[in-house]
């Protein structure tokens, strides 16, 4: 059988967003401007956006929603971007996982709020690899997946899953939650020799790695390219990527990196951050996959990201790749 396409696996939410004017000191009030429901979580945000980029390849579900209106409508906008769903399930006395996500009109800042939900017990047997076409695996949110997470003999069950996919034949690719805790160290680095293609902010990269990357807002060049080629020695297969909104740093296996700069848009273009790095991510997935250098995977990677800004939920400001493209050349990239 030949592969071909993603099947994306992992946190399956349904995201409640509120746009807000300020995000309010603890017992004061801020006032909702508008709100809106949304896909959320890395395996939904992944394909979808794939889907809404224009990928020609093969889309596949692998999750657990629960027998509600927010599992119905999660399975119905999957049917309605041709996503195959066989094996995103339904979870029977388990609850749809949602996020109240408050966007802070004019920053963009987002402060999310997260009942597990079904998500919560998605577990090794419910991956099954013989049913897949796809020649790419991707996993996420670890740290966001309780029975994944799980450590048996120092490594989480998470591992077993992707080793699975890489002895089936796929590539496998995570992204994990900026979750503010030390967990990192046991949860995430002995997985990281399964891992082909890794997605970190400067957040989660300086947990993985102890460099310091983000001095008081301001970005450090250097501590960047370190820490990505620690993760690669960590165990990472084929390219670390490191992303923060002013760019994105790829580093290959033999240590070179890549470079390139978020693309320049003005304050007024952006309503709301939450689905940005998923949508960076499906952006250079989409090229990866295509086998397109590593240059021009991020170039549509920053782009795509550009395009989700447009909008407070993760997907609706996306568009098709080009014209997501022709964002970078509208409003240039930053230097």
């Amino acid at each position: 059988m030949k592969r071909t396409g993603i099947l994306a696996g992992g946190n399956w939410i349904v995201d409640h967003v509120k746009l807000i004017d300020t995000w309010p000191a603890q017992d004061s009030l801020a006032s909702i401007l508008g709100q809106g429901d949304g896909n959320g979580g890395s395996a939904y945000n992944m394909v979808k956006d794939l889907a809404i980029l224009g990928a020609a390849f093969p889309l596949e579900a692998v999750g657990l929603v629960g027998d509600d209106a927010d599992g119905r409508a999660i399975l119905a906008d999957c049917a309605r971007l041709r996503i195959d769903t066989k094996q995103l399930r339904v979870r029977a006395g388990a609850a749809t996982s949602y996020t109240d996500v408050m966007t802070v009109r004019g920053s963009g800042r987002r402060t999310f709020f997260h009942q597990r939900g079904a998500n919560a017990l998605l577990d090794t047997s419910d991956f099954d690899f013989t049913q897949t076409r796809a020649q790419h695996f991707h996993l996420g949110y670890l740290l966001l997946l309780d029975r994944l997470d799980e450590l048996v003999g120092g490594k989480p069950r998470a591992a077993e899953v992707l080793a699975r996919a890489r002895a089936a034949g796929l590539t496998t690719s995570v992204d994990c939650v900026s979750e503010a805790s030390e967990r990192f160290q046991k949860h995430i680095l002995p997985l990281l020799p399964e891992v082909d293609v890794l997605f970190a902010n400067d957040f989660e990269a300086e947990k993985l790695t102890g460099f310091a990357i983000n001095h008081g807002g301001k970005i450090d060049r250097a501590a960047v390219e370190s820490a990505a080629r620690r993760l690669i020695q960590q165990g990472v297969r084929q390219w670390a990527l490191i992303h923060f909104p002013e760019a994105v740093c790829a580093c290959a296996a033999d240590g070179a990196c890549v470079w390139q700069p978020s693309v320049a848009v003005p304050g007024d273009f952006i309503a709301g951050a939450a689905g940005a790095g998923d949508a960076l991510a499906a952006g250079v997935m989409l090229g990866w996959l295509d086998r397109k250098p590593m240059q021009e995977c991020l170039r549509q990677g920053v782009c795509a990201a550009a395009a989700s800004l447009s909008h407070p939920s993760c997907s609706d400001g996306l568009k098709p790749l080009a014209e997501c493209l022709a964002l970078g050349q509208r409003f240039g990239y930053r230097t």
